[in-house]
This record gives C-alpha cells, structure tokens and sequence, in this order.
C-alpha cells in the first residue's frame, strides 16, 4: 500500500512551536510558558511514537 494513502488519514504528529526567547519573564510563574512547552514536546515525542508504531515503513523525513 502506498505510503501516502496510508498516513492520510492518520497524519504524522507535528512538533509543537518552541516559546520565543522573551516569552518566560524569568519570574518563577506557576504554569511557565518552558514548562508548557516541555509538556507539550513530551506529549509529542509519545503521539509520534505510537504514530511511527503504526507506520513502520514510512520514512523519516529527518533521516
């Protein structure tokens, strides 16, 4: 089957966008833009491992 096909209907997760450099004011706030962030990354890092689980043969655009 066709690669393309396959992921269609099952994208590939995409990375979620890293704060800009002036977004933590550096105060100590309780829900830190940099923690938000790092649970959103870990949270992809999972969804695109389940994802290359189901999608072995598709290649990493990365390699």
């Amino acid at each position: 089957m066709n690669a393309t096909l396959t992921t269609d209907s099952d994208p590939r997760p995409q990375p979620p966008e890293a704060p800009g450099p002036n977004e933590c004011c550096g105060s100590g706030c309780p829900l830190c833009v940099l923690d938000l962030y790092a649970d959103e990354l870990a949270l992809y890092r999972q969804r695109l491992a389940e994802w290359k689980a189901r999608h072995p043969d598709v290649p990493d655009p990365a390699a």
